[in-house]
């Protein structure tokens, strides 16, 4: 390497892993480590994470990923943080020690908060202020359910002691510092996943504080997603400077260079989140969707999109081989989906903590349907892929009605993209290209083009867009009539999740 040549590094923090990756100018991965962190599901439905865990976790692959190429924080232009949205954290200010475990995203254990609120006021109440529907999925009644079921904290939380962020905020408060001096800020995209963030005037919403009951004192400052926020106090990078965050879809937004209105990219991971670019005003979504913020770049306008996001995409391939024993590895269920020619008419919706967009069944639960004796575990296998192509394309329809703007082509990343069964699927299921990049780890990529953007290291976007490289490209080849039947079969096996926990009348 030379020894002028600088880097960007970026921490991305996922659900099931951490990996800091560093990467060149031209935005290629010269450096990568990553480690697992252990899933916890105390009651069904219920899912968490150790914080204290993903420190240690992300402490670690900050030091392999240096010392495998070398590198010291000097030779960094700066660190950016990507991370899995929602998942809910509160900690003791003093301390820095976690009053319990996070609470994940797909973690449903406020379902009964959010069937009383929708009794009284409808699934869509939020949705003017915050851009999101009534759901599990966000932030705040996470808060919530942690300040009413934790003795003493609320008392402590309204005492100023208690310090509440996503994975962002708990990271960047540790690594600049902690208890003696660490920030507490968290990014506009990671603010806007709250359901207390005002869209509007991207500051947190006085009525929805008060609506959920939470107290300001433990809420972060929301900053933008590029900027000089602090150096890092810490370990492998001390003195290195932490300059951008992003939530997780949103980094891949910006690592896939969608800065156009009308641009869009899903990134296929342990869920399956689709992102169109709308520009500097939010699109108000009347099929499902949510509106989100994309980015804010330094003092430029906040720029906005519609998102839709599916709870259960390569997590379904980790249950296939780790609660069914189908593969012994995930990069198996290629080579299983393929031991047949077709679905074999089996269906597989994997609402495992209910149906997220469009559908919003917070209910819903998995079902595979269209068994007979004829169907084998290779169907099962081809069924669960072909159940992530279906969902995106139910979320496809519903961006492009909201929008008004027909998508011309998708672009992919994220780990399920090296599945070319797949990936040709979802060509033939949306009838339009399916484009990866060069750089498949996109998210890792936005949260270093941020970081960057803020130092200088890049001018502005279009050194971004310069970047961008198509690596594969996957057209469609499916005869029209036997699309639709598959399309029809598909909605028919959604319509049998539904309502499955609602309690039976005696």
């Amino acid at each position: 390497m030379s020894l002028t040549e600088r880097y960007l590094g970026a921490i991305d923090q996922g659900t099931t892993s951490t990996r800091f990756m560093v990467f060149n100018r031209a935005g290629r991965c010269v450096s990568i480590a990553q480690r697992e962190h252990q899933q916890f599901y105390p009651e069904p439905g219920w899912v968490e994470h150790d914080p204290q865990e993903i420190l240690e976790r992300t402490r670690q692959v900050i030091a392999e990923a240096l010392q495998q190429a070398d590198l010291k924080a000097t030779d960094l232009a700066a660190v950016g943080i990507a991370n899995q949205r929602e998942t809910t954290v509160l900690w003791d200010r003093r301390t820095g020690h976690p009053v319990m475990n996070a609470i994940v995203w797909q973690d449903v254990r406020v379902d009964d908060m959010v069937s009383t609120l929708i009794a009284s006021g409808g699934i869509d109440q939020f949705r003017q202020s915050t851009g999101l529907p009534v759901s599990t999925y966000f932030s705040g009644l996470k808060i919530r359910w942690i300040l009413d079921h934790i003795p003493g904290v609320r008392k402590r939380a309204e005492a100023g002691e208690i310090l509440f962020g996503n994975i962002d905020t708990f990271l960047a408060w540790h690594l600049t510092g902690g208890p003696r001096s660490g920030i507490h800020v968290t990014d506009i995209t990671n603010a806007s996943r709250t359901q207390l963030m005002n869209l509007r005037t991207l500051a947190w919403d006085p009525d929805m504080l008060d609506r959920f009951d939470i107290p300001p004192a433990i809420l972060p400052r929301i900053v933008p997603s590029s900027m000089n926020y602090a150096a890092i106090k810490e370990g492998a990078l001390e003195g290195a400077p932490l300059a951008g965050i992003l939530g997780d879809q949103q980094a891949a937004l910006v690592g896939q260079a969608c800065f156009d209105a009308g641009q869009a990219k899903n990134t296929y991971g342990t869920g399956c989140f689709l992102l169109m670019n709308t520009g500097e005003a939010p699109v108000e979504s009347k099929h499902g969707l949510v509106s989100t913020v994309a980015y804010q770049l330094g003092n430029s306008k906040a720029c906005y999109a519609l998102e839709g996001s599916i709870a259960i995409a390569g997590a379904l391939v980790q249950w296939l081989r780790d609660n069914l024993g189908l593969i012994q590895t995930s990069d198996q269920v290629e080579a299983l989906a393929q031991t047949v020619d077709d679905n074999g008419d089996v269906y597989f919706v994997p609402a495992f903590s209910g149906l997220y967009a469009p559908y919003w069944k917070e209910s819903a639960r998995g079902v595979v349907v269209g068994l007979t004796r004829y169907a084998t575990k290779g169907h099962i296998a081809r069924a669960a892929l072909e159940a992530t192509a279906f969902q995106t394309k139910d979320v496809v329809d519903a961006m492009e009605r909201d929008a008004g703007i027909p998508l011309r082509l998708l672009r992919a990343d994220g780990g399920m993209t090296v599945n070319k069964l797949l990936m040709q699927f979802q060509a033939d299921i949306l009838s339009r290209p399916v484009v990866t990049p060069a750089t498949k780890e996109t998210t890792a990529l936005g949260a270093a083009y941020a970081a960057g953007l803020a130092m200088g290291f890049y001018r502005d976007v279009s050194d971004l867009k310069r970047n961008w490289i198509a690596d594969c490209e996957w057209q469609p080849n499916l005869e029209g009539a036997y699309r639709d039947v598959l399309l029809q079969n598909w909605k028919k096996a959604v319509t049998r999740s539904f309502d499955w926990t609602v309690p039976s009348v005696e």
